[in-house]
């Protein structure tokens, strides 16, 4: 029975871990990065679209991103989604593709990006340490039930603090390596 909780926490606090890498894959970081777009849709034939599906993005130069939609019709309403979002840059439409120059980031850029990765990394903790609170509490249902001993008990919730530990440290070593990279380009 604890083994399943341990399981299960290990598993969400995993997931958190994948959540936090995705987010800070989609931080504009000064270069050319196709996961930037993950986040834009479009409204094609209907339905809400990444523009991943309906197009292909290449990097031809490190801070270029080219993107070739397969119906030359969504061109306009790529780079209208372009313009609308939170990326900051401004398309250019040759009728064909759309190109998108990353800038060089400021100082000042570079600031609050690093700030925006603090953020999501402390809120990766909050979830982290959300999931143990609930593990601890399922461990106390099964004592309070008494499926375990209080032996039992402090063993799990000793189990569930180390993995909570390791992602918090984990974490930690992703924000810090994104921190890193932002400040080196």
């Amino acid at each position: 029975m604890i083994k399943e909780i341990i399981n299960h926490t290990e598993e969400k606090m995993g997931k958190s871990l994948v959540a936090l890498k995705n987010e800070l894959a989609t931080l504009k970081a000064g270069k050319a990065n196709p996961t930037m777009l993950d986040k834009i849709s479009i409204e094609y034939y209907g339905a809400e679209t990444p523009i991943g599906q309906i197009a292909g993005i290449s990097v031809p130069e490190p801070r270029i991103l080219m993107i070739q939609p397969w119906d030359k019709a969504a061109l306009k309403d790529i780079e209208r989604a372009i313009l609308m979002s939170d990326l900051g840059i401004n398309p250019s439409n040759d009728g064909i593709s759309i190109r998108l120059i990353i800038p060089e980031l400021t100082e000042e850029t570079r600031k609050d990006i690093v700030k925006k990765v603090r953020k999501y990394g402390e809120e990766t903790k909050v979830a982290v340490r959300g999931i143990r609170r609930d593990s601890n509490e399922k461990i106390k249902h099964l004592k309070k039930d008494g499926e375990i001993n209080e032996d039992e008990e402090k063993l799990g919730e000793k189990d569930i603090q180390k993995i909570t530990d390791k992602y918090v440290q984990k974490i930690d070593g992703v924000v810090e390596n994104k921190e890193k990279e932002i400040m080196s380009v």
